[in-house]
């Protein structure tokens, strides 16, 4: 990512412009310090800032974060260019596996480049090696546990990545100055009522009434459900996360905090020491790396009514590639009928504090390898039971990779190559799983309706004037006709 020049920075930084929040950090040389430039403090001089395009750069140049503005509630950033989807991509497949110190090699075949090149990309996007990176996100989740939960230290420890206290202490002291216990101390948790509550932070506006409404027509029973607490939709829903080798369920629940750019979202503590991995899916569900500035710059007018509109992304590539194949030529209502009763015979039974959440979605480990048989009596055709296990072996087999780790061509291409599932479906699923923003389902009826065009040709000619960033102009074009603009 390219760090805007030291005086647009420090322009930033006087004005405390939120658009900048997020595409860099300023350490401050007198102090040792590093703030988001949204930070509240009083501004440095100009000769003594330093400008990092990561926090993990500015914690590897030795800054130490600022404890009032909390750079580690900073969004993130919406990546375009393929080296920089693969970053971030890569970036966030060590964030949902903090505790594992698989070889950095691993990843980058992953990704399908060299070892060297992978360093190459997080040079360029974070400025540091993803060694350094992985270092520092485990240090910024122990910060995030030690203020914002109870959890004893020497679980924070491990629930962080780190191999012992011993290495936790001394890596932390090194890193901040003080012991784990020191910053405890000094600073006040959320969740004084005995839940463990994180933020997310966001790019101002966010609308956040119409992503629930988005997802509440979609939800599927058991699983999810949006709440209207006070005046404020509450999204909740069951999780499961494979974790230290075994299967973890819990729940989360997610709500706007009307005094700041964060989202509040309270984590079952079952799923604790999979923190990481809960709040990154939660993050990427939610479209929090938009920068909705950036959007509307390209959609004009069609995003003039609905400001800060969010392309819903998912917590698992599989559940969105069921709900797509799923709903092929019904409407969303009938798709999410067949995924309840889906849910009810294959998904896990989870305790939580609602009765409108008791499955978790199932793996694709479970559906891998069933005969067409297994559906009987969910009313899903043979042909979309079948596409239903291809879609799961592939998955299962590490054939197809939904996490966004693979190049987008040869994840439509893959997608393409299984049984039932057409060019609409492969995009939807890229809309969603992969968080691709430039995805165009072919042949889509709303957007044909929303556009007046009849031909494929047509619409994309008039999508062309939108990109990349032709999934948000989709989500604008559905909630028209879909009646989202109550």
């Amino acid at each position: 990512m390219k760090l805007p020049s030291p005086d647009i920075c420090y322009q930033a930084l006087l004005s405390r412009d939120l658009r900048f929040d997020g595409r860099f950090f300023v350490g401050v040389r007198s102090t040792g310090i590093y703030c988001r430039p949204i930070c509240r403090v009083r501004t440095p001089k100009r000769e003594n800032c330093n400008y990092f395009v990561s926090a993990e750069a500015a914690e590897h140049a030795g800054f130490r974060p600022c404890l009032r503005c909390r750079p580690e509630h900073a969004p993130g950033t919406a990546p375009i260019d393929a080296g920089a989807r693969l970053a971030r991509a890569a970036a966030e497949r060590i964030e949902r596996e903090l505790a594992e110190d698989a070889p950095m090699r691993l990843l980058a075949d992953r990704i399908g480049v060299s070892e060297r090149h992978l360093r190459r990309l997080f040079a360029e996007e974070f400025g540091v090696t993803p060694l350094a990176y992985r270092t520092s996100r485990r240090l910024q989740l122990a910060r995030r546990l030690l203020t914002e939960s109870a959890m004893p230290i020497g679980e924070v420890a491990l629930a962080s990545g780190f191999g012992s206290l011993r290495s936790f202490n001394r890596r932390f002291a090194q890193s901040y100055g003080q012991a784990p216990g020191a910053l405890r101390r000094r600073a006040p948790r959320t969740g004084d009522d005995g839940e463990v509550r994180f933020r997310l932070g966001f790019r101002p506006p966010l609308d956040w009434r119409r992503l629930t409404g988005f997802l509440a027509r979609r939800a599927i029973p058991g699983v999810e459900y949006v709440a209207d607490d006070r005046g404020d939709p509450s999204y909740r829903r069951v999780l499961r996360l494979a974790h230290g080798g075994r299967l973890r369920f819990g729940w989360v629940s997610v709500c706007p905090d009307r005094n700041s750019a964060t989202l509040v979202v309270t984590v079952d503590e079952n799923l604790l020491p999979a923190v990481a991995t809960v709040l990154a899916r939660l993050r990427r569900l939610l479209d929090l790396s938009c920068d909705p500035a950036e959007v509307a710059a390209v959609l004009g007018e069609l995003a003039a009514t609905r400001p800060g509109l969010r392309v819903p992304g998912a917590v698992d590539g599989f559940e969105i590639g069921v709900r797509a194949i799923l709903g092929q030529q019904i409407s969303v209502a009938a798709a999410r009928t067949l995924a309840a009763r889906l849910v009810e015979r294959f998904g896990q039974a989870v305790d939580t504090p609602w009765p409108q959440l008791r499955r978790a979605f199932p793996e694709a480990a479970a559906v891998a390898g069933l005969a067409p048989e297994a559906f009987a009596g969910l009313g899903i055709m043979p042909a979309r039971a079948r596409a239903l296990v291809a879609l799961a072996t592939a998955i299962g087999d590490g054939t197809l990779d939904l996490d966004g780790m693979a190049p987008v061509a040869a994840t439509r291409a893959r997608l393409l190559a299984l049984p039932g599932i057409g060019p609409w479906t492969a995009d939807y699923i890229l809309m969603r799983a992969a968080s691709w923003p430039d995805a165009l389902p072919e042949g889509d009826v709303g957007v044909h309706r929303a556009l007046g065009e009849d031909s494929r040709s047509a619409v994309r000619q008039r999508m062309a004037a939108w990109r990349p960033w032709r999934s948000y102009a989709v989500l604008h074009l559905w909630m028209q006709q879909e009646g989202g603009d109550e």
